[in-house]
């Protein structure tokens, strides 16, 4: 027993030994962690005590003491709200669309990029697709509104002259036109950055399982199909349920950008709703409430998901 007890101390003091070197080695890696980790607590998990304005009649005026608590009547008023339902409709609606449309598209583009044999060409590529990503959505909303205007567009005025129309298409002011549009924007907005983790998860690839598929007379699209797809499944996996805990939100900024009168049935999402029966009201209960409950629907989706993952045989996120 005073043996094992002797070798056990001894043990210990060499991890710290080693930690201490390496902390020494590395301090400066820990004291770059710092600033991320202060921001993490902060703005997401210092705000968690505000989350209790959702069961009050809460009023800035009076703070939490003096704001009457009415557990869940806030809830009721809102799932009895006729706008409400119609923007969790709208929501979910265009999230699912999103996420069908968009989520197949990077890893189609990392493929693609991998394939490029001429690395200048392929880094160019790689910079004019990420670029979308960087630009705000007033940006991205007012290009679109110069290609896409019903006369005076450069889309449609291209259309006319090929004469494949007669009159202007109106993508942006006619709602089942503004659904298509405003998804393929997102789609070409998000793409190139999406592309990354996949194009990181292809360069992971062990390069002997393509040299073996190709002594067995593999192809590209063959070495696609059964070397490269089943290596990044895991990483397709794991993003899918990622994306699946955001089928509840909606970008305030996209849709106000996007936004006019003629396809408010369309626009007319969470984030609007948030804002105008929220925010512009004072209404800070019914905007928490709002908020949580898309978090906690976004959190069983993703509980489920990862669940349901890994019955399939996959590693799940969790």
């Amino acid at each position: 027993m005073m043996e094992n007890k002797t070798v056990a101390q001894d043990l210990r003091k060499r991890r710290l030994k080693l930690f201490g070197v390496y902390f020494r080695n590395n301090w400066q890696l820990y004291l770059m962690l710092i600033v991320p980790v202060l921001f993490v607590i902060i703005f997401k998990y210092a705000a968690y005590p505000g989350l209790r304005i959702a069961f009050m009649n809460y009023k800035p005026a009076k703070g939490y003491a003096g704001s009457k608590w009415v557990g869940f009547e806030t809830f009721e008023k809102i799932f009895r709200d006729k706008d409400f339902l119609r923007a969790l409709k709208n929501s979910l609606a265009f999230n699912f669309l999103d996420l069908l449309v968009g989520f197949p598209v990077p890893i189609i583009l990392a493929l693609l990029l991998n394939e490029l044999r001429f690395n200048r060409f392929k880094r160019v590529s790689q910079t004019i697709l990420y670029l979308p990503h960087f630009l705000s959505w007033v940006i991205i909303a007012s290009v679109a509104l110069n290609l896409f205007k019903p006369e005076t567009g450069l889309i449609n005025i291209l259309f006319r002259d090929l004469g494949w129309i007669d009159k202007g298409i109106p993508f942006l002011t006619e709602k089942w036109h503004w659904a298509a549009t405003y998804l393929l924007i997102g789609v070409w907005q998000n793409m190139g950055w999406g592309s990354i983790i996949y194009l990181a998860a292809i360069t992971g690839i062990d390069a002997e399982l393509y040299e073996a598929a190709t002594i067995d007379g593999a192809g590209r699209l063959r070495k696609i199909w059964s070397v490269t797809l089943p290596c990044i499944r895991g990483t397709m996996v794991t993003l899918l349920i990622m994306n699946l805990g955001r089928v509840m939100g909606s970008n305030f900024e996209r849709l106000d950008a996007f936004g006019n009168v003629q396809v408010k049935d369309f626009q007319y999402q969470l984030a609007i709703y948030i804002y105008e029966k929220g925010l512009a009201g004072s209404n800070f209960s019914r905007a928490t409430a709002v908020g949580l409950f898309q978090s906690l629907v976004g959190l069983l989706l993703v509980l489920t998901a990862d669940k349901v993952s890994k019955k399939l045989g996959e590693d799940g996120l969790l």
